[in-house]
């Protein structure tokens, strides 16, 4: 449903999101050895690129999903090329993030792995989820959030008042309506 209350055909999940990084195999050890996300696809390529008035090379990885989704990853075959188009994070990265659903033994599995490979990392209850951030070798912001029990209650009441307080929002009233964040 979209805002207006009519029937509208959702996108039927992620397929992909893609970042450039500068070392495929320092990112593919992260993804997978770290985190877990398997190695689904590797596509070499090179394509003219007409933004660039030439021929580029790129290496282009895939990380699965359960869901069939995937992070996806580019390495190009010149500096040039991963020098144009890396990601560029402000100053205060932690709004720029990736976020993915698991369940609670995941969540817990990835936090082992990312403490046994010394990754910094940050675990937030945020009352509606609880999250871990680390940060890709290229710094990426990754987050994998567990549900707590009565999530699909916090959901049917966000949903419920979603456009009255996003309206109440932008009249200039900032008051948090997450009483619930620990």
């Amino acid at each position: 449903m979209d805002g207006a209350g009519s029937k509208t055909k959702l996108p039927l999940r992620l397929h992909h999101n893609a970042f450039v990084v500068r070392d495929q195999e320092e990112n593919r050890k992260f993804f997978e050895d770290i985190l877990g996300m398997p190695l689904v696809a590797t596509w070499c390529e090179k394509a003219f690129m007409p933004n660039v008035g030439r021929e580029v090379e790129y290496c282009h990885t895939f990380f699965g999903l359960a869901d069939g989704g995937a992070l996806a990853f580019f390495q190009f075959g010149d500096p040039e090329m991963y020098a144009r188009t890396k990601a560029i994070f402000p100053e205060l990265p932690s709004f720029n993030h990736i976020a993915m659903k698991v369940d609670a033994e995941t969540f817990d599995a990835i936090e082992g792995r990312l403490k046994k490979a010394n990754v910094a990392l940050r675990v937030t209850d945020h009352g509606y989820c609880k999250s871990i951030y680390a940060t890709s070798p290229d710094g990426l912001r990754v987050e994998f959030t567990v549900d707590p029990p009565h999530v699909e209650e916090i959901n049917e009441m966000r949903r419920s008042d979603a456009h009255s307080e996003l309206a109440r929002w932008l009249k200039g009233d900032h008051r948090p309506n997450n009483l619930d964040r620990h």
